[in-house]
């Protein structure tokens, strides 16, 4: 991939690599201090990083300068939104406002950040990671993806209205998880589509062929690797959500099963520009965790450098 011109295509990191995010922040003593991972992430090299947990790295008076002297642009904000509890929507927009307006004290950045909207599941189906695939069952009637496009248009529009264009994140464990899942999101609304390489594989999908198949519609990049094995046996064990972490299921680029290389030369080949955030979700749950994460993220640059990313 050296050859190839992959100067519109921008590095970030983000916090859950180093163990930062929302089941572990303000929860698990061992999360690294903010600066401590801003250092981290720009010495390893990254142009950019996730915002993660709204507060953490700072508020919209303290991250600016904090990006800035650290060479950092922010690349985007995950954004769970319940659609499963209509009643909770309102106070939801009013949170996203927050969000953007950490976006807004940002504002110059490019590429922009995108806000990276996802559903919030339930339990009904954080208890069944990866199996809707298989069970569809588990999915939404069609009442159910009527109320979720509405509603997922009222967020898009507000993100418009504020200058930002969103993006969905299928995340394990949530309403649109599945392959089919993603097909009738993209097939009910316009919003574009965050490929998280980690995510798609446990929820039973093939990342090759999703830049195939959903090409400009890919408008974010969370690029992970991940253990097949491991995976499996998940699924198997029909294993709560948290075991995706717990049993390290995403490990460093090019140590799982994801095809990064064709992953990476078909985003090329599509024209895909923005960013790329490499994620390599992990819990800091074991002595020396958050260190051997930071080792990791400094190996995960260097292998999309090697790639001329």
């Amino acid at each position: 991939m050296s050859a190839v011109n992959t100067a519109a295509i921008a590095v970030a990191n983000a916090p859950c690599s180093y163990g930062a995010f929302e089941i572990t922040v303000g929860i698990d003593p061992a999360v690294p201090a903010a600066l401590a991972l801003l250092d981290d992430v720009s010495g390893a090299g990254y142009s950019g990083i996730d915002l993660g947990p709204l507060g953490y790295l700072g508020d919209t008076a303290e991250l600016p300068d904090r990006l800035h002297s650290r060479g950092l642009s922010l690349a985007g904000g995950y954004f769970e939104i319940a659609f499963a509890q209509p009643s909770a929507i309102d106070d939801e927009l009013a949170r996203l406002d927050q969000l953007l307006d950490v976006f807004d004290a940002s504002a110059g950045d490019s590429p922009a950040p995108r806000p990276t909207l996802a559903d919030a599941g339930a339990p009904a189906r954080a208890a069944y990671p990866g199996r809707a695939q298989n069970d569809r069952s588990l999915g939404w009637d069609e009442a159910g993806w009527t109320r979720f496009a509405s509603t997922l248009g009222r967020f898009a529009d507000r993100c418009r209205a504020r200058g930002y264009e969103p993006t969905f994140h299928p995340h394990t464990a949530t309403y649109v998880e599945a392959p089919w899942e993603i097909d009738r999101l993209l097939e009910l609304t316009d919003v574009g589509v965050c490929l998280d390489t980690g995510h798609l594989l446990l929820g039973g999908g093939d990342p090759v062929e999703a830049v195939r198949a959903w090409g400009t519609r890919i408008n974010h990049i969370h690029l992970k690797d991940a253990r097949l094995d491991v995976i499996g046996k998940i699924i198997a064990d029909s294993a709560p959500v948290v075991e995706i972490w717990r049993r390290r299921a995403f490990c460093r680029l090019g140590a799982g099963d994801v095809a990064l290389d064709d992953v990476l030369s078909l985003l090329v080949a599509t024209g895909y520009t923005g960013w790329l955030v490499v994620e390599q979700d992990i819990l800091p749950d074991a002595p020396g965790a958050v260190q051997e994460a930071a080792r990791d993220q400094v190996a995960n640059r260097e292998y999309l450098q090697a790639r001329g990313i």
